[in-house]
């Protein structure tokens, strides 16, 4: 699923860390997970001791994951922050994240300060949101941080909130023409 195609610049990053990992790795990463197991290798080959090199990649594999999650899920960019580590992917569910901010939390293998890592809903969706995510399993911190758990976090979420949506959609039809509201409740 594609949404409306991203902005220059991101383009421009994301095909560079292609090239970094295809003349790093020798493997061509092709915006999908099949091939995100590489890119999170590669995050983790970076130097820590090489602060301009650790800048680079948060911009450009930010971008590249940003457009796998994109092109799978739906979206769009919201790249109005002057800052490329500050623009942010938003799912058609109106959940948003700074891809850049997932990308200096794998390299780093925790948070990373000045960067902000969380997910952002609607206020409407967020009980939803925080439901889905109490109801996750347990994982490794390195699962937690990977881009491939972060991804496979996205589309559960994803699912649940489009799920959620299309409840309430129906419940509203029902009650169209009534004064009550009608939501899910978290957890139904």
């Amino acid at each position: 699923m594609i949404s409306s195609p991203p902005p220059p610049p991101v383009s421009e990053y994301a095909t560079r860390t292609v090239d970094y990992v295809r003349r790093a790795l020798g493997v061509e990463l092709t915006y999908d997970s099949d091939t995100l197991p590489v890119l999170d290798h590669y995050l983790h080959t970076v130097p820590a001791d090489q602060q301009a090199t650790i800048d680079l990649v948060i911009a450009t594999a930010g971008a590249y994951f940003g457009e796998v999650v994109r092109r799978l899920l739906g979206g769009r960019w919201d790249s109005t922050a002057e800052e490329v580590s500050e623009w942010r992917m938003v799912l058609p569910t109106g959940v948003q994240f700074s891809p850049a901010a997932f990308v200096a939390s794998a390299i780093a293998r925790g948070e990373v300060e000045d960067f902000d890592d969380g997910l952002e809903a609607p206020p409407r969706m967020r009980p939803y949101l925080a439901d889905a995510l109490n109801r996750m399993g347990e994982v490794t911190e390195d699962e937690y941080y990977s881009l491939c758990g972060r991804l496979d976090t996205l589309e559960h979420l994803h699912e649940v909130l489009v799920a959620v949506a299309a409840k309430m959609l129906g419940e509203e039809k029902e009650d169209e023409g009534d004064d009550a509201e009608a939501e899910p409740e978290p957890g139904n």
